[in-house]
């Protein structure tokens, strides 16, 4: 009877949708949204159909709102600059939302950039985890609370200026994906952490989790664009974003080597710069044919015009699939595969 009532609730919630709305709403990361925008706008001029509306809520809140259930009252569509998580995937499940798409759409490179009228930086992952982590080693291997205040008190080779770093908040892929790709990498490179991850793996992650609160770091929220206007205003202070970002501003800002590797389309595209992630779109299928032009919406997303080598999204900054990749990803997301839990990390 229980299952019965749920399916029951969920066909009302679906015969709905078509009445409560004709007009596609996407949420999610802000580094994916330019390039959902692009594909919104261009759907929105050619297929005869409403311009998609796109919201940059960030990943995480992106997903707590894909994932809170079926029907007009929730998005169709979330960007992410992740994979989903499992836990996430799971709480999808528990709110009805059970067949989900996922449509991998190219890579972008994390940067760590400052106003072109300040200095050249190069730094290594382990500089990086010294100057942001809440607690580093002492000279004894004890665990403080950070005391570094300028880059040259983490390294003598880095200017004499104060750490004042502009980030992205908690909800964000792209603090997720900087604490992964950076500060890991980076606390693996001091013996005394390195030591804690054999001895005890869940201390050594709350370390390199942990970024320092003590203004330092600054939560600059999803906004992007924001954290570039307040590194031209203030050429001392570094911020952290997605390339596309630093594509787009090139005139104002640069980008900084890390471990020897300046961010560029190039060394993202060849793996070189390791400070990389995929980019990802989900699509909720269960609202294909209610919620008009759901199914034509991926297919200009996947096409070759937006999504290929040179495509209008690559212009954008996005750094396309490899030629095979591309292909898979084409026909699983024209062909609507729905994505299994135990794809998941």
């Amino acid at each position: 009877m229980k299952r019965f009532l749920l399916a029951a609730s969920l066909l009302a919630l679906t015969a709905g949708m078509a009445e409560a709305r004709d007009q596609i709403r996407i949420v999610g990361s802000s580094t994916v949204y330019p390039f959902t925008t692009a594909v919104a706008e261009q759907f929105g001029k050619t297929s005869g159909m409403k311009t998609p509306v796109v919201e940059s809520t960030g990943t995480g809140g992106g997903m707590k709102l894909f994932c809170a259930g079926i029907g007009a009252d929730h998005p169709d569509f979330t960007n992410a600059s992740r994979q989903i998580k499992k836990s996430e995937f799971e709480d999808c499940a528990k709110n009805g939302v059970t067949d989900i798409v996922e449509i991998k759409v190219g890579f972008d490179g994390l940067t760590v950039a400052n106003s072109k009228a300040g200095p050249d930086l190069t730094f290594t992952k382990t500089q990086l985890f010294l100057a942001l982590a809440k607690e580093v080693p002492d000279k004894d291997g004890k665990l403080i609370a950070n005391p570094y205040k300028t880059w040259k008190d983490v390294d003598a080779s880095l200017p004499d200026e104060k750490i004042e770093v502009l980030g992205p908040p908690p909800t964000s892929g792209t603090r997720d994906s900087f604490v992964e790709l950076v500060m890991d990498k980076g606390a693996e490179g001091i013996d005394s952490l390195k030591a804690l991850k054999k001895s005890d793996a869940k201390a050594f992650e709350k370390v390199w989790k942990s970024i320092r609160e003590d203004g330092a770091y600054i939560d600059a929220g999803e906004n992007d664009n924001l954290i570039v206007q307040k590194l031209e205003a203030n050429p001392q202070a570094v911020g952290i974003f997605g390339y596309s970002f630093l594509e787009e501003n090139q005139n104002k800002i640069k980008g900084a080597a890390i471990d020897g590797k300046s961010p560029s389309y190039e060394t993202i595209a060849s793996g070189e710069y390791k400070v990389s992630r995929p980019l990802f779109v989900y699509a909720k299928k269960q609202h294909v044919g209610t919620i008009p032009g759901m199914v034509e919406f991926v297919k200009e997303y996947v096409s070759d015009k937006a999504l290929g080598e040179d495509g209008y999204l690559a212009s954008k900054g996005l750094v396309p699939l490899p030629g095979d990749d591309f292909k898979k990803t084409k026909a699983a997301a024209e062909a609507m595969e729905t994505l299994k839990g135990d794809q998941l990390m």
